[in-house]
């Protein structure tokens, strides 16, 4: 059947075997939808608007806030203040999730979001995205927390927003993914390609090569390997534009690896840079739904249970061969 004028949720609504029940994953996707056009729109207009730039702060990472980080996260706290079945958010530019009680009665759900993917690039036009998950709440869960800090195995629903020439949602709700464009003349997301699945190898690679210096040596030895010419399959080019969601898609669509390592601490050990459960297991997640993998270096990162909200691990995610290859390699000692 052609894809031509499905919109998204006309599409939610007519699949099966998703992993949360058909009316609530419309409705929650009907408050994705809603902030990726605001968000799509600001970036149009956000150089006039005055709204690049730092605004003077630092996050809860101890990095400093870009004015779109801060509006991309009210826009997500507005988006589902009545945005029920939604009832907790955990952002990475808030120290604690936001609840809304009343949205709590019945089956709940938290989503959990970075909102401006990439936000290095605003200054220079680069590329931006969204990257969320959702986790369904335990009945009488309060104000805690507990239920969340479970294996991305538990997550309902992942994806992203890419922005660029065209704004796309990518996401699953367990039954494979989808990828849906937005017609600005419209006003809809319209499917764009259905049940995606993901080149088992490719031939491009993306990570902040910059970085390599602190890398375990094992890492440094796997970028050589796939970048070492010797034949077609360690022929690999460069292509890193720094939003994670972003440079994955390239991936999703056309094979190839990410990979941010941890950087060596004391001890001999390594540390991650990027946050687990709102960046690396939503995309983990939408990986695995189209045939790919994603590891810490040590193992599947959907079975990795978060410490806390803001943890943070190693990534190799992208074309099951290249990352098959990584864990081989032990690139994480």
């Amino acid at each position: 059947m052609s894809a031509r004028g499905i919109t998204l949720t006309r599409h939610i609504m007519t699949k099966r075997e998703t992993t949360l029940p058909q009316r609530d994953l419309a409705l929650i996707m009907e408050r994705i939808e809603f902030v990726a056009k605001r968000i799509s729109r600001e970036l149009t207009i956000a150089s006039l608007g005055g709204e690049t730039g730092f605004t003077g702060q630092t996050n809860v990472q101890g990095e400093q806030v870009k004015k779109l980080d801060e509006w991309g996260n009210d826009v997500f706290l507005e988006a589902f203040e009545h945005g029920h079945p939604v009832c907790s958010l955990i952002s990475e530019e808030m120290d604690e999730p936001r609840h809304y009680p009343g949205s709590c009665k019945g089956e709940s759900y938290c989503v959990l979001y970075d909102p401006i993917d990439g936000s290095s690039n605003t200054d220079v036009n680069g590329s931006l995205g969204t990257i969320f998950a959702v986790k369904k709440r335990n009945a009488g869960h309060g104000n805690g927390i507990h239920d969340l800090l479970t294996a991305g195995t538990e997550q309902a629903v992942a994806g992203y927003i890419a922005y660029g020439p065209a704004t796309q949602i990518v996401y699953t709700a367990g039954s494979g993914v989808d990828i849906f464009s937005l017609d600005p003349s419209l006003g809809e997301f319209i499917l764009w390609r259905e049940n995606v699945k993901m080149p088992p190898h490719g031939s491009v690679y993306a990570t902040n090569q910059g970085n390599i210096g602190k890398w375990h040596p094992n890492a440094r030895a796997y970028i050589d390997r796939i970048t070492s010419r010797k034949d077609k399959r360690t022929s690999y080019s460069l292509r890193y534009c720094g939003a994670f969601a972003n440079d994955f898609h390239r991936f999703l669509l056309e094979g190839g690896v990410y990979v941010y390592p941890g950087e060596v601490v004391e001890g001999g050990k390594t540390k991650g840079k990027l946050r687990l459960m709102y960046e690396t297991a939503p995309l983990a997640m939408v990986a695995e739904q189209a045939g790919g993998r994603a590891s810490t270096g040590k193992g599947r990162i959907l079975e990795v249970r978060p410490a806390a909200i803001h943890d943070r691990h190693p990534v190799y995610i992208g074309s099951a061969d290249e990352v098959r290859l990584a864990e081989e390699m032990k690139v994480e000692g």
